[in-house]
């Protein structure tokens, strides 16, 4: 028997549902309240639930689970093109139940509540990378104010600014001293939660195999490994390693037509975060070939030869996502191919 099919646009507090039976016939067209979402849903047959992809979609969606419902989480490109109307949450809603109905519609795997706890442990340090590069930034620009110019590199100013707040012979002010001192100890804190989560990472990973296992793939490190298995599980939703490749944005875009084949640029799309962690972890594969006569070695050093460091790093890059990916989907150990 076929399943009614249900589009849900959600916000914070007001949620526009949308339903219709197998024949066409809208059993629901409303706006509800968030506390009334699960009580609704609760007195509904077992259904169809579609909606974009967003913040709490993954949260949403494993609630509607427990009440029996097929939830269906998608990207919201795929559903602008079936809204009609003026752009507001009641047509959005309908957009959404035309569109998880389409079989073409590529549909989002759901994240357990573990995956999320991992994901925004990955999304914690990345924030405080970032503040401790802009901070970083900050005090080498305020040494440089009084012309005291710091050393290239993290390790090195971090190590410089100690000194320059205890060289008495500088001409900085007792007040910009307090200034850039406060910066160094919010800079040591910050040194100290980032060293704490990774070795968080370790941890998840001591106690994961998959994880373990990709990680013997060359460029793959604790931070890379997590960040895959809780973003992607097993991989089902990729029919192959080509498509998972794709989902990163690391294959050309392409213009085809008249049976002539055309690739353009790297597209870029997808999960800008792991796509980043691949490319530095093939950036450091490369970077360090040396004198290795291994297969993989040779093969990234002709590919630099033929392409140049930068494409070769994105190709590693493409090449590490596919075989990531069928270690995952068919749980297989990797094993490196000798000459």
């Amino acid at each position: 028997m076929s399943l009614s099919i249900y589009g849900i646009d959600l916000a914070k507090h007001s949620f526009s549902i949308h339903g219709e039976d197998p024949t066409g016939k809208v059993l629901i067209h409303k706006t509800i309240t968030r506390s009334n979402v699960l009580t609704t849903f609760a007195n509904i047959p077992p259904a169809i639930i579609g909606m974009e992809a967003c913040g709490a979609s993954h949260y949403w969606a494993r609630e509607l689970t427990k009440l029996g419902h097929t939830p269906k989480i998608m990207a919201a490109k795929y559903v602008a093109p079936f809204r009609t109307g003026a752009k507001n949450d009641l047509n959005d809603a309908v957009a959404i139940c035309v569109a998880v109905a389409r079989p073409s519609t590529r549909c989002i795997k759901i994240k357990s509540a573990d995956q999320q706890a991992i994901l925004l442990l990955h999304r914690a340090r990345e924030n405080w990378v970032h503040e401790r590069t802009g901070l970083l930034n900050q005090v080498r620009a305020m040494l440089a104010e009084f012309g005291v110019i710091a050393p290239v590199g993290r390790h090195a100013l971090q190590r410089a600014i100690p000194e320059a707040l205890e060289d008495a012979d500088n001409q900085l002010p007792d007040l910009s001293r307090a200034i850039i001192a406060d910066c160094y100890d919010h800079l040591l804190t910050l040194n100290q939660r980032i060293e704490d989560q990774e070795n968080c990472f370790n941890m998840l990973v001591s106690r994961s195999h998959n994880a373990k296992k990709i990680m013997k793939v060359a460029g793959i490190g604790p931070i890379t490994a997590t960040a895959v298995i809780a973003s992607i599980g097993k991989g089902e939703q990729f029919d192959k390693g080509r498509d998972f490749a794709a989902w990163l944005g690391l294959v050309p875009s392409q213009y085809s037509t008249g049976g002539k084949p055309r690739l353009g640029r790297i597209t870029k799309r997808g999960d800008k975060y792991l796509r980043t962690l691949l490319i530095h972890g093939a950036r450091a594969v490369i970077a360090n070939l040396g004198d290795k006569t291994d297969r993989l070695s040779l093969w990234c050093k002709g590919l630099v030869e033929r392409r140049g460091f930068k494409r070769a790093t994105v190709a590693l890059a493409a090449k590490n996502a596919r075989i990531i990916w069928s270690l995952l989907r068919h749980d297989t150990d990797y094993e490196p191919i000798k000459n």
